[in-house]
């Protein structure tokens, strides 16, 4: 159940007849008042001789009272509380008693005041209820109405359960700000999938992906289109910023700006710059940063492999540095988000938006261990788009799939520590992943595949071996996966490029435990081709090995003074 307190107004009779109205795609059915802070109290939906104008006066008396510089300026007050999809749908008395509930609860009428506010619950949809007070009490006093947000989150946990509801994980306070109903109503009207704040948001998180400066970061989001005021001291430092989107104007059609630090907590200035100034550890910040890939596969590749040093951390680390590396994975699900294939995009950009919410807790990060990962994020933007096809299709799979247990670790992480909605946020991102890796993995696993059943029988029935010897515990479950055969394939690449493929699939199996991997070949497959080396297409064939391997009696190909990277098949 998710209690919303939106925006305080100055027309009572306006909000009462939007919730009493047929509403913006005429949603409203049968709007009545379900409870009020009188039982006699005029409900304008069933009584046909109640009107608007009725029950406004009679909310309103207690401000219209006060002498008129006494008034607040806003006196309007408004509370949705919403169930969920897969909830009971609930009678009006119940209704009624969880609307009581809330208002004691956010102090607007406390148990047993008889000269609290008064209010009214209107329901006009089977999952939910609006709720509108005035904000003077009937003695003239303002009511006490701090933290008010978070003792409604409270009080609707303890409804799920009284009520048996789906439990919704409880909040921190360091989420972001949600949109505003007119928020979200101007994005209907106008057409848009996202609000501006979330669409800003989401813009400025791409922007400051991997930026090394703030130059960097200002010319980015200025290159994605939106509009930017700094706002600067008199002696000429730079405090802040706000962004607008060049087409979300106001009714006097001016662009509506928001600050960096009311679209999410993490992007104020302050906050961002903090990012800029952490060097590693052991190396000092000013150090230059290591020149961008060559490509998109390149870069995927390193961030995969940054990326599963960051599990490493995640599963041992200090919280501290946990906290700091789950922050940078985000920057690389935005980074990648950005630069992916058409076939990937949505399912990218989903994962990247709700692990946002994972990012961020009361444990405080310790910037300088991430900084792997925020070079990562950078080099993939830095390396521009990805194809979706070939050795870059390949290895955007290689990074989804690396991601994935990033993300499920985070997701444990959180667990852990009791962060419900961070974690419930990180399941969510994992769902997408899965969901992306999918569509980048099945083109070129199945060209692996393909290969893996053409092995000739005695080299396959060698893999075979292979993986008895390195993991039997694993053994029979691979070997019924459909992906075997790719793994063959990929342990005959690995052989081919002079490695011991038992002691290196035995490496590869033993760094995270794999019983919970939907395809134990699939994870393996990554793996392999990541810590040998091998080209992620499967259409680049490492060259046959001619020269003995010491210790494991197979072959190995001579060095080439080109490094360790196979060459590719004609």
């Amino acid at each position: 159940m998710i209690p919303s307190i939106h925006d305080r107004g100055s027309e009572t009779i306006g909000l009462i007849r939007y919730l009493y109205g047929p509403g913006t795609k005429e949603e409203h059915i049968d709007p009545h008042l379900v409870a009020a802070f009188d039982p006699l109290t005029p409900d304008p939906g069933r009584d046909p001789k109640a009107t608007y104008e009725q029950l406004q006066h009679l909310l309103d008396q207690p401000v219209t009272a006060l002498p008129a510089s006494k008034r607040p300026e806003k006196h309007v007050w408004h509370l949705s509380v919403r169930a969920a999809p897969e909830d009971p749908i609930l009678s009006d008395e119940d209704w009624a008693a969880i609307a009581r509930r809330t208002v004691a609860a956010t102090g607007i009428a406390p148990d047993g005041d008889e000269a609290a506010c008064r209010w009214a619950a209107v329901r006009h949809a089977d999952d939910h209820i609006h709720i509108i007070a005035t904000l003077v009490r009937d003695d003239g006093r303002r009511p006490r109405l701090h933290n008010e947000a978070r003792r409604a989150q409270a009080e609707c946990r303890r409804i799920e359960a009284d009520y048996n509801l789906r439990r919704v994980p409880a909040g921190d306070g360091t989420a972001a700000k949600r949109p505003t109903s007119a928020e979200r109503h101007k994005a209907e009207r106008e057409g848009r999938e996202q609000s501006a704040r979330e669409k800003l948001r989401e813009t400025v998180r791409r922007a400051v992906a991997g930026a090394m400066s703030e130059e960097e970061f200002f010319d980015r989001m200025a290159s994605a289109g939106l509009l930017i005021r700094k706002r600067v001291a008199p002696s000429g430092d730079l405090l802040g910023y706000t962004v607008a989107l060049p087409d979300d104007r106001n009714g006097d059609k001016e662009p509506v700006f928001y600050a960096g630090s009311t679209l999410s907590p993490d992007l104020s200035l302050p906050r961002i710059r903090k990012r800029f100034s952490s060097g590693s550890p052991d190396q000092d910040s000013d150090t230059p940063s290591v020149e961008a890939p060559s490509g998109p596969a390149t870069a995927r590749r390193q961030a995969a492999s940054a990326t599963w040093q960051a599990v490493l951390v995640i599963d041992h680390g200090e919280d501290a540095q946990v906290a700091a590396h789950i922050a940078a994975a985000g920057e690389v699900l935005d980074a990648l988000a950005k630069t992916s294939a058409a076939h990937t995009r949505k399912q990218l950009r989903g994962a990247a938006f709700v692990f946002e919410r994972a990012t961020r807790s009361h444990v405080q990060a310790e910037r300088g261990h991430d900084r792997a990962l925020r070079q990562a994020a950078r080099d993939l933007v830095h390396s521009g788009p990805a194809l979706g096809r070939g050795e870059d299709g390949a290895t955007t799979a290689m990074a989804i799939d690396m991601l994935f247990f990033l993300v499920t670790a985070a997701a444990h992480w959180h667990a852990k520590k009791n962060h419900a909605q961070q974690a419930a946020a990180a399941q969510e991102a994992a769902e997408h992943l899965r969901a992306a890796y999918r569509a980048a993995a099945d083109i070129p696993l199945g060209a692996l595949y393909q290969r893996g059943r053409h092995l000739p029988q005695p080299l396959r029935q060698r893999q075979t071996a292979y993986l008895r010897q390195a993991v039997p515990e694993l053994a029979e479950r691979a070997l019924a996966e459909p992906g075997w055969f790719a793994l063959a394939a990929t342990l005959a690449d690995v052989e081919a490029a002079g490695h011991d493929p038992a002691g290196l699939l035995a490496e590869a199996a033993g760094r995270r435990e794999l019983t919970t991997a939907d395809s134990v070949t699939d994870v393996l497959v990554w793996r392999l081709r990541r810590m040998a080396n091998l080209p992620a297409d499967a259409t680049a064939v490492p060259e046959r090995a001619t020269t003995a391997v010491p210790g494991n009696g197979r072959t190995a190909r001579p060095s080439t003074g080109r490094g360790d990277q196979p060459r590719r098949a004609r």
